[in-house]
């Protein structure tokens, strides 16, 4: 029996999830089909430009991605107290981005509205909208529903195109948003479709290489690197851009000499989340191997039981 979404989506656990959705029936999201010889690379400009539509909808950050051939990841941050924030024509705007607004809607924008029941209406259908803009299940169903109907179509038949549901893990602590970021970026170097970070397609990592080189503040529509968690004057993920970019090099190097420890220093953000070289390289080739629905060190998972109202959790501790 499948675990219903609420244990194991909480913001007060944390706001970091890392997510994935499968094709089923052999479908390629993407790449080349080596069955059929049949190009489907056009896709990945689908789900990349409906992730950057998306997350100007949403208030949902996307700190990491990868399109594979027949799967994609994300990581991702809910920020629910920017939802919770937003004023009623704030919520409007941002969903009629990806919506078309009902007659109602409209007349209430153009103070057209006639009677206090239609008002109230107006306002609860606002509300729901705004409850939407921070759900990780919403935003999830808006982007497969896209990607699985241009993808039907153009393959002439109908049915599934993804796994009934998507996969999620909870990212209870620095050391899992590390972990679990490092994992979708070094995707295709990992399997071998890509020598280095820099040459990984499609990926987060390279779209931030790329924004560096153009001197960019940050990639379009990926969340900043802050610095610190202490740092309050902007949201965004705790680490320097830099460490991060260091650290994916690293490891990226690792997987291609096939070693399990090399002499040298450690990236230096890896010595201050406490991480060692071996457990750090296993849990980027074996962070879905396990098949957790929680990741984090295990003074994180108390809280996470609470938060998730489960317990037990199927957790994958990082020592």
């Amino acid at each position: 029996m499948a675990t219903a979404r609420k244990h194991l989506i909480s913001v007060d656990a944390t706001p970091y999830y890392h997510c994935v959705s499968r094709c089923v029936r052999q479908s390629f999201l993407c790449g080349e089909d080596n069955i059929t010889n049949k190009s489907y690379e056009h896709r990945r400009d689908w789900i990349e430009h409906k992730i950057q539509s998306l997350s100007h909808t949403y208030c949902i950050n996307v700190c990491a991605y990868a399109v594979m051939s027949n799967h994609y990841h994300l990581v991702l941050h809910i920020n629910r107290d920017k939802a919770l924030k937003l004023s009623l024509a704030e919520v409007i705007e941002r969903w009629s981005y990806n919506h078309k607004l009902p007659v109602l809607v409209q007349r209430w924008l153009n103070k057209q509205l006639k009677s206090q029941a239609e008002e109230d209406k107006c306002l609860e259908i606002i509300e729901v909208w705004r409850e939407r803009l921070w759900s990780l299940s919403w935003f999830m169903k808006e982007l497969n529903y896209e990607i699985a109907c241009k993808a039907n179509e153009e393959d002439q038949c109908s049915g599934h195109f993804w796994e009934s549901r998507f996969k999620s893990q909870a990212l209870l602590d620095e050391k899992a948003l590390a972990a679990a970021m490092a994992y979708v970026d070094l995707n295709p170097v990992r399997v071998g479709i890509a020598p280095s970070p820099e040459q990984s397609d499609f990926t987060s990592i390279k779209a931030r290489l790329k924004a560096l080189n153009e001197h960019l503040e940050t990639a379009p529509c990926l969340h900043p690197f802050i610095g610190n968690s202490t740092n309050q004057l902007i949201d965004g993920i705790p680490f320097r851009l830099m460490d991060y970019i260091e650290l994916v090099d690293w490891t990226a190097r690792q997987f291609r000499e096939g070693k399990a420890s090399i002499a040298g220093h450690l990236p230096p953000i890896l010595e201050r989340l406490n991480f060692n070289q071996n457990s750090w390289l296993e849990v980027c080739t074996s962070l879905e191997k396990k098949r957790s629905t929680a990741i984090g060190s295990p003074s994180s998972l108390a809280q996470a039981k609470i938060a998730l109202d489960k317990s037990r959790v199927h957790y994958y501790p990082l020592e």
